[in-house]
């Protein structure tokens, strides 16, 4: 249990097997509260696999009203500040990446842009790109190497037209999965493998 603005903030953490050393701390942020988003979804649970078998410490948390939360849903401000608020107390320095799923993508974009260029971020995962419900913040330029954006080819909740509109400005690269959903399904080992293949490179 951590403390955000609106009370307790729920989170667990997955260690890699050498847990003296990890390479630094993820934090993930997990989809829409008010459709069934928490920590425990299994889009969240396999970045989360993901980031550990590459050897980083991995933070899932559940935004504010969720699980035992504290707080009410407040469409994205609070959730920004509950993810900067867990950051600065399990990841206050060193090496940090930062990942989210479809409404904890747009919650994580803003935490980026809070936090750069004031501090480094070595690794971003977005996933489902909530771009056609929300006003996701764009990457820096600097981070696009450091990025990778999913998105599923067939997503019906997301658009992927949406997510190359907000990236289009950017020149920010889309990883399309051909015949992907939103949620994946059928195809997490897929998800995994690209996931680990970004964080190793």
């Amino acid at each position: 249990m951590l403390q955000g603005a609106a009370g307790a903030i729920e989170a667990v953490q997955d260690d890699p097997l050498d847990a003296a050393a990890p390479r630094g701390v993820a934090v993930i942020a997990h989809p829409h509260p008010l459709f069934g988003g928490t920590m425990d979804n299994k889009v969240v649970q396999t970045l989360a696999r993901a980031f550990v078998q590459s050897g980083w410490a991995a933070v899932r948390f559940n935004f504010r009203g969720v699980g035992a939360s504290a707080g009410a849903h407040d469409e994205g401000r609070g959730e920004c500040a509950d993810m900067l608020a867990l950051i600065d107390q399990v990841a206050p320095d060193g090496p940090l990446a930062l990942a989210g799923f479809s409404f904890g993508a747009f919650v994580a974009s803003h935490a980026i842009a809070s936090y750069w260029p004031a501090r480094a971020i070595e690794k971003i995962i977005l996933v489902g790109t909530a771009a056609s419900r929300f006003e996701v913040a764009a990457l820096p330029a600097e981070l696009h190497d450091r990025s990778l954006v999913l998105h599923g080819e067939q997503d019906d909740t997301v658009p992927l037209a949406a997510v190359m509109d907000w990236a289009r400005p950017q020149a920010l690269p889309i990883m399309v999965v051909p015949g992907g959903g939103h949620f994946f399904h059928g195809q997490l080992p897929l998800l995994k493998s690209l996931a680990l293949r970004h964080l190793r490179a």
